[in-house]
């Protein structure tokens, strides 16, 4: 019996040992199916720390029912680690009413003033962590990507109809231009190109407090949280 134990035990601690001895990509899993091999991707082969990454790029806007908004922005970044980094951010967007707000507004007919904002632009700084770095393997070619989660403050320009809805009538009225101070949020894919080049799919959030359309009609303060979201893709260069 106690023979039986003894050779239990060094079976056992044998087993241990060739399942951690390996510090290649090649793991030797021969102990669990005989002559299978499986390779882990492990280490990074693009790396952002101590470089700057320089992006241009396009979307449009998936918020706001009332307008359809198309935006090109141009976003600068810089990692101490592989992990920490700040980021700055421009983006010009370019909104205008779509079918919907005609919808409502039915000309010729009996219509409602549809209550929108537009935003036009903004700026700002985030600091940016990138947790996770991912590689997929398509059988014929590994694709590199990192995750980025940026949180910052951002100032924004918006334009709206408050003139519009204030007065209630018919007619031209100029759109109200205002400056506000948003909070911003972005979640972005980059997929390593090659050493200089990366493809990037962020989505952004802008969120910040303006008057609501009560507040407008009845001339009070009573002030509403409104969400801006700009989902967009950008070629980006990194040295």
């Amino acid at each position: 019996m106690k023979f039986v134990l003894i050779i239990t035990l060094l079976i056992f601690n044998f087993q241990i040992k060739e399942s951690f001895a390996s510090t290649t990509d090649a793991y030797d899993f021969s102990w669990l199916d005989p002559g299978k091999k499986i390779f882990v991707l492990q280490n990074r082969r693009f790396r952002k720390n101590n470089k700057i990454h320089l992006s241009v790029g396009s979307g449009f806007t998936t918020s706001g029912a009332f307008v359809d908004s198309f935006n090109l922005s141009g976003r600068g970044s810089y990692y101490f680690t592989e992990e920490f980094g700040v980021e700055i951010l421009y983006s010009k967007n370019n909104g205008k009413e779509n079918s919907t707000a005609e919808s409502v507004r039915n000309p010729g007919g009996s219509g409602s003033i549809p209550f929108r904002r537009i935003v036009d632009e903004y700026y700002g700084a985030y600091l940016s962590w990138s947790p996770f770095y991912s590689k997929i393997n398509t059988f014929n070619q590994i694709i590199y990507l990192d995750i980025l989660f940026n949180l910052g403050v951002v100032s924004m320009q918006e334009s709206s109809n408050v003139q519009e809805i204030s007065i209630g009538g018919a007619g031209n009225f100029e759109d109200t231009v205002e400056s506000r101070t948003a909070l911003s949020w972005d979640v972005g894919w980059k997929v390593y190109l090659s050493d200089y080049m990366d493809l990037r799919l962020d989505i952004l959030a802008l969120h910040y407090q303006a008057n609501s359309a009560l507040g407008v009609v009845s001339d009070t303060d009573d002030q509403n949280w409104y969400s801006h979201y700009d989902l967009s893709l950008s070629l980006g260069v990194r040295f």
